[in-house]
Formats: C-alpha cells, structure tokens, sequence
C-alpha cells in the first residue's frame, strides 16, 4: 500500500471519528391531533408515502372541517419544524390587519368588523408545498371527503356550537351552515355534511394558493364581508402572504429549546423553562406548583415587552434565568398583579380556543402546529357560499393593532433537541393557558422525569389576578397537594380542559419509536403507522 493510499486512509478514518453520531432512526410514524378524524387523516398519508408534513397538512385541512369552533380555513396558524436534512424552521400565517383600517376605541369580539385577513391556507399550502412528498390534491382528500360526505359531531364540539347558537342567529351564513334545519344547533352523533366547504377546498386542492386568495373564492369573501360593514378587500387577500418565522433557541435541561417569535408568544416559553432550570424544586407537588406559578408570573409580565429587542435579549438570556431564580427562591420579587382591565379579552377568555397537531416520521421530519379562529366559533360570521367561519382579529379581542400588522397570541409550538435527535415535539390550545400547558408539560416530562402520558394528566397550574389557580376536576383530584386554602392565595378549578389542552410527540431513544399524546381533557387521538 503507497504512503497516499495509507495517508487518505488515515485521514477519513480522522474524520469520520470528528463527526457526530447520526440520531437514531426512528421505527415509526406518529401524528397526536385534536380530533381522531384528524388523527387518521394524518396517518392516511403515511400509509401512502407521505412524511409528516403531508401528515400534519391533513390534519390541519381535516380539523377546519370537523372542530371548527376552534380552528378553520378562516383563521390564523404557527408552526414549527424539524425537516429531515436537521433544518429548524417556522411558519408564520397569522391573521393579518387589512390595509384601510382606521383604529377606533369601539370594542367588539364578534362580527363582520373582527374579520382581518386569514392565514391558515397559505400557512397549511406553504408547509405542504416547501416540504411534502405528496401532491397536494392527495393531502386534502380527506378533509373535503368529510365536507362533502358528512361526519359524526362529537359531543365537545357539539357543546361549544350550542354555545354560540343565539350570536349565529345574527348572520345568515352561519345560521345556514352551523344550524341544522330545525333552527337548532347540531347534537353529539348527528351527521353533519357542509357542501359549500366542500366545493371551497377543492378549489383550494385544484388550484393551491391562488385558489383561496384570489378569484371566485376571494370575490365571495370580499362581497360578503364588505357588504356587511367589514374591511377585506381582493388587494388584502392577493397580496398576504406566510412567511418565515424567526426561531428563537434556549436551553433546558442540557437541551436545546427552540420556539416562535411573535405573533407566537415563545420567548415567553423559553424565559419559563431556563428560569426554572435555575430551581431546586422540592419534591412536594405544593413547593412545585407555587414555583412554577411564579415563574410564570413573572414571565407574564414580560408579554407586552416582546417587540423591543432589548427586552427579548433579557428574556432570552440564560444568564438573567439563574438571576430571576435566585430572587424567587428568596422570594424577593414583589410583583403586583397587573388588572385584567389592563389586558386584552383573548388573555382572560374563561373558554380557551384553538387547536394543537404534532406529527413526527422515520425520516426524522417533525412538525408541531397550532391554528384558531379564537374565540369559541371565531367572529360567529360565515360566508353563505364559503361555509367556514372567520377568525376574530380586530376589534380589541387580540390587542389593539395598526395596518398590515399581524395578531399576536399566546400560540407557541415548541422543540427540544439533544444534538441533533428532536426528543419532545409540543404545543397547546387553551387562550392564555397555552403557555403554561407546554411549560408546565415539558417540565413534568423533562425534569420530573414522567412518561409522556403521565406528563399530560398531571394537574396543571395558572397564576390570575392574585391567586393561583389549580386544576382540581374529577380523575386528578386526588393527585394534588393539600394545600392550606386559608393561609394560601390558592382557588382550585374543577372544569375540565380550562388549563389547556397539549399534543405531544417524544421519541424514545432506547426503542427507537416516536410515542405520541394526547390530552385526556379533550378528545383527540393519537395514531401510528409503521410501514414494513
């Protein structure tokens, strides 16, 4: 052998031992969702060769169609991504503010004036298109196959449209497609079919963006909702755009954290986990829901500072998390309670909104997705010959916005990574309890060292006003502390889904499989496949 020969070998075998080990490949396809149907839509494209953005595109179609109180092609979306070149990426597709709009100080959550720009078709289209496998005529099938041929109500959906039944009444749309023909709302087990959604995403499945964007689809929303007081215009819609999103990157836990900026409320997520990477926290589930508590109320009050890049360097900085830590732990910080006066209707909604899908794929692709229409049933308004309902963007309900800005929520799909293995893929719904509904998840999965189910069913804690509220409904009762109620600013809850309701993905190293979860407050499912 030549001293070139023996030299090259030499080196490649240097070079091989300086690169990282590869992350184990996992065995299975995984996708957690809000509703079964939404499940096994996603599963439906694994089986056919698709990843898990064909997966998580299909989910996201299917709930616009079948829990459409909390989310709808009409509404606003974030996302977060893992591809399987080990690209981290976001999409941002929130509701937009049209261009003509003249703020006012009139207040209002409902109505043809709430409607901004949607965001979820160019969201759900730009996912699909940049990083699906199938063709998007594919991806969509099942979603219009329930539009078109009907699906069983579920009972919490059911619930939540009951709720919204006398504002319906306002708006001949929706009395037309969220009423059945008696005048009443649809009951748990009744076939619901909607064939002006149906005909809607098959125009959007034939003709992509520009389906939904513009021509007769367009010009029906905007003749519907300008003829009744709104703003949209044919220019708002031509011209909206998804967009990228910045990822913001924090540590916990000797992970890396990766999460949204705004719209999506992720700096608030990172400040959370890397402040209480800073704690002891005490075994006593008292000690670690009065932590955790106020952590997050602290965090919180961070929420109006997340434009100034100033303040996100603060919040971000791991370094100013062990100082915040220490002050806790000494319980120097005094904060006052900021009024709920002070703050804009979505971050004291008792009903929280929106929906939550994770889906993850042997190619190591994963996807966490949040979309709403928030809140409950959006702006209540419906185009007669659309049939999906609009989220609420203006009016006060998200904040107070100027032209061409896009909502902010509480929305904050995450990632945790070790080197280059994603280990726990996350997001929620639930308003202003999203946030704490991941933290407190990943805290319990990542510190305290519970099985990802586990992780979910535990109870869950939210700091309001001066007291911290505690999930306290049948089936967790008996796992939460004693407290001392009359020495305690401590009120306990017992409502069922009121401290948000997470979808998860973990991969399990040892065996080399995804494991999914869902929440056991709401009724979503998780599926599997694993082709041979």
């Amino acid at each position: 052998m030549s001293k070139l020969i023996l030299f090259t070998l030499l080196s490649s075998l240097v070079l091989m031992g300086c690169q990282e080990p590869l992350p184990s490949s996992p065995k299975n396809n995984t996708i957690a969702a809000a509703h079964p149907l939404a499940s096994l839509a996603g599963k439906k494209m694994f089986e056919q060769g698709g990843n898990a953005f064909d997966a998580a595109v299909a989910s996201g179609f299917t709930l616009a169609v079948v829990e459409p109180s909390m989310s709808g092609i009409g509404g606003r979306l974030q996302a977060i991504y893992h591809n399987a070149s080990g690209k981290i990426g976001g999409v941002d597709a929130s509701t937009q503010v049209p261009r003509n709009y003249m703020p006012t100080g009139e207040k209002y959550s409902s109505g043809y004036k709430t409607i901004g720009i949607p965001g979820v078709v160019a969201g759900l289209l730009k996912l699909q298109k940049e990083h699906g496998q199938l063709p998007l005529q594919k991806v969509m099938e099942p979603a219009i196959e329930y539009a078109e041929n009907g699906f069983q109500i579920l009972p919490g959906e059911a619930y939540r449209q009951g709720l919204a039944r006398e504002v319906f009444e306002q708006y001949e749309g929706t009395k037309t497609h969220f009423l059945n023909s008696e005048g009443t709302s649809f009951q748990a087990g009744d076939t619901v079919i909607q064939k002006s959604l149906a005909s809607t995403l098959k125009v959007i499945a034939l003709k992509g963006k520009a389906g939904f964007y513009e021509g007769e689809v367009a010009q029906k929303m905007v003749n519907d909702i300008q003829s009744n007081g709104g703003l949209l215009t044919l220019d708002d819609l031509k011209n909206y755009q998804a967009l990228d999103s910045e990822v913001f990157q924090g540590v916990f836990q000797g992970l890396k954290v990766f999460a949204l900026n705004l719209p999506s409320f992720g700096a608030i997520t990172i400040q959370i986990l890397q402040i209480m990477d800073h704690i002891t926290v005490e075994k006593s589930e008292e000690d670690w829901a009065r932590q955790i508590g106020e952590v997050t109320k602290l965090a919180y009050s961070y929420r109006k500072h997340q434009q100034d890049r100033d303040s996100i360097d603060r919040i971000l900085s791991y370094g100013q998390a062990a100082k915040w830590a220490k002050q806790i732990e000494d319980q120097k910080l005094n904060l006052v309670a900021q009024s709920t006066l002070d703050m804009p209707g979505s971050w004291v909604a008792s009903v929280g909104h929106t929906s939550h899908l994770t889906a993850a794929d042997k190619e190591g692709n994963v996807v966490s997705l949040t979309q709403t229409i928030g809140p409950n049933m959006g702006s209540k308004v419906a185009s007669k010959d659309l049939g999906f309902l609009y989220a609420v963007t203006l009016g006060g309900y998200l904040g107070e916005y100027k032209p061409g800005d896009r909502s902010n929520s509480h929305i904050t799909p995450t990632l945790f990574m070790d080197n280059e293995q994603v280990v726990l893929a996350i997001g929620a719904a639930g308003g202003s309890r999203i946030v704490t509904a991941v933290t407190q998840v990943a805290h319990r999965y990542l510190a305290q060292r519970h099985n990802l189910n586990q992780a979910l069913f535990l109870p869950r804690v939210y700091p309001f006003e001066d007291s911290l509220w505690i999930e306290d409904h049948d089936g967790i009762k008996q796992l939460n502390a004693n407290f001392d109620l009359d020495n305690n600013p401590v009120k306990m809850i017992d409502q069922k889904a009121r401290f948000g309701r997470v979808h998860a993905v973990a991969y399990d190293s040892i065996n080399k499989l995804w494991i999914g979860a869902a929440d056991p407050d709401w009724e979503g499912s998780v599926e599997n496949y694993s082709s041979k």
